[in-house]
């Protein structure tokens, strides 16, 4: 079958940087093709050269035989080639349905269409794409991430005549289920479709074959049934990697308290009891709208409760923003789930990002210059295995793996003893993930508590000293360490367990 898409000795560079050198692979029409690599390895430089958003400073890109060489995300569209972001890029303070329709939303040749008019085009849409339980006329910043995340999908798959590209398509997503089927609508269609994704089980699920990139360049393609997950990882990171073992903190009932929250309420959280000692880690499991995000920003201080009391270290807190739940001791840092709209100044370097824990606290004025900022930012730079050599960049031109280190980074730099992190490995490669457990890790063994929520199940069971079960708004299910499971956490998020407990057996 002939490519769609040809790419020969790809090359990119941003000042001293290489950030692809050299890359080669090709998509068939009809086919599913993965890319894997590290963060950092040049997989969102490809998408942005494929998508129009930078140009190539070498090689060559074809496109069904033809010179492919777009000069913006709309150039690229014309020519049927269209791209789902990691960063979603939704406009949040318009509707699901122009934002479907952008960069022209009116139809309109002498005077604007209505709004009516747009809304029902919308729908159209997103009845096409079997998306019938998001409104057409609803705010986009109303919506949860999940839904953006499909909204996101929707309009690249409306322009995708020729290529789809997927960004981490399902780092948000809840189940595979949907986007599946709409991927294999696609290729049935003749597109054919890039898909980037750090998760090898849903890569082997839906993708034929595998380009593998490292260091910027594209180390091979394989046939993915011929090539085991170890194999992978070897042409990944250039060596084979040693078993995984579960190392989760042991719970310690004696040490102390530092959080508590009785009868917490907000949002869809509709009262929780918790508790969080020194030295613990805390998962937070739960299907997509139980709560769970509504817990992590009432702790953190980025949304104000309804009710309830939040108690920290001993004394009740009256925690109305995250500078607030910084300020209270022992000192609470929350990281949101998006690393883009609410935690990076992606105009910034990595090193101011960082460093603005330090300058934004004190109570007085403080110079800032840049050798003060990459001095600062150095030492909490290295507790999360960033590179010193990405702290003069820009944020935004870094890798999201990079980006969530920055932000981790900048949490541990508050000297805050509680870390309140949603989903911190989303959409990270397994190097990173590992950087990212192992700072966790450590930070627990200093004496700090960290309370996270994660979407991957196996996540929860490895790092968890115990495990939190939301379901409805309320605590389905407390699961004590030794206890913990995939199949345990699954069965209490679907409601097999209606108050805290340390037996699950009759939920399995």
């Amino acid at each position: 079958m002939a490519d769609v898409l040809s790419v020969q000795a790809l090359s990119k560079q941003y000042g001293a940087t290489i950030a692809l050198r050299g890359v080669d692979l090709g998509i068939r029409r009809g086919e599913v093709h993965a890319i894997l690599g590290e963060n950092g390895a040049g997989k969102s430089t490809l998408v942005k050269l494929l998508s129009g958003v930078v140009e190539p400073d070498g090689g060559s890109l074809s496109l069904d035989g033809a010179p492919y060489r777009p000069a913006s995300i709309r150039d690229a569209r014309r020519m049927g080639v269209s791209t789902a972001f990691q960063e979603l890029s939704l406009v949040p303070d318009l509707t699901v349905a122009e934002n479907m329709l952008l960069p022209k939303v009116s139809t309109g040749r002498f005077w604007p269409e209505s709004l009516a008019s747009i809304i029902r085009r919308g729908r159209d849409l997103l009845e096409r794409f079997d998306v019938h339980d998001i409104p057409a006329d609803a705010v986009v910043s109303d919506l949860s991430l999940a839904q953006r995340q499909r909204i996101e999908i929707t309009r690249a798959l409306s322009h995708a005549r020729r290529l789809l590209v997927l960004d981490e398509p399902t780092a948000a997503l809840p189940d595979t289920g949907w986007l599946f089927s709409q991927i294999r609508r696609a290729t049935g269609d003749g597109v054919g479709v890039l898909y980037i994704s750090h998760r090898l089980s849903e890569v082997r699920e839906i993708c034929g074959r595998a380009t593998v990139l490292r260091n910027g360049s594209s180390i091979g393609t394989v046939a993915l049934e011929g090539v085991d997950d170890a194999g992978i990882f070897s042409m990944m990171v250039g060596h084979r990697p040693e078993a995984e073992k579960r190392t989760a903190l042991r719970p310690n009932k004696g040490a102390e308290v530092l959080l508590e929250t009785r009868n917490l309420r907000g949002g869809l959280l509709k009262g929780v009891d918790l508790s969080l000692h020194a030295g613990e880690i805390v998962g937070v499991a739960g299907l997509e709208g139980q709560g769970q995000q509504a817990l992590l920003r009432l702790v953190g201080g980025a949304m104000r409760p309804g009710g309830g009391e939040i108690i920290v270290g001993g004394a009740k807190a009256m925690l109305t923003s995250p500078q607030k739940a910084q300020r209270t001791p022992p000192g609470i840092v929350f990281v949101p789930e998006e690393r883009k709209t609410e935690g990076i100044f992606d105009t910034l370097t990595a090193a101011a990002n960082i460093a603005l824990a330090e300058f934004a606290t004190g109570g007085r004025e403080r110079l800032v210059n840049g050798r003060a900022e990459r001095l600062l930012a150095r030492q909490s730079a290295e507790r999360v295995s960033l590179s010193p050599r990405y702290l003069d960049f820009e944020v935004g031109n870094l890798s999201g793996g990079n980006q969530q280190k920055v932000l981790l980074a900048r949490a541990l730099m508050t000297g805050a003893r509680i870390l309140v992190l949603f989903d911190p490995a989303r959409g990270v490669d397994v190097g990173t993930k590992q950087s990212i457990y192992q700072m966790m890790r450590h930070f627990a063994e200093l004496g700090g508590a960290i309370l996270f929520y994660s979407s991957e199940l196996p996540e929860l069971v490895q790092l968890s000293s115990r495990c939190l079960v939301l379901y409805d708004g309320r605590l389905a299910a407390e699961v004590p360490q030794e206890a913990l499971s995939e199949a345990r956490l699954l069965a209490a998020a679907h409601g097999h367990g209606e108050r805290p407990t340390n037996d699950l057996r009759m939920a399995v």
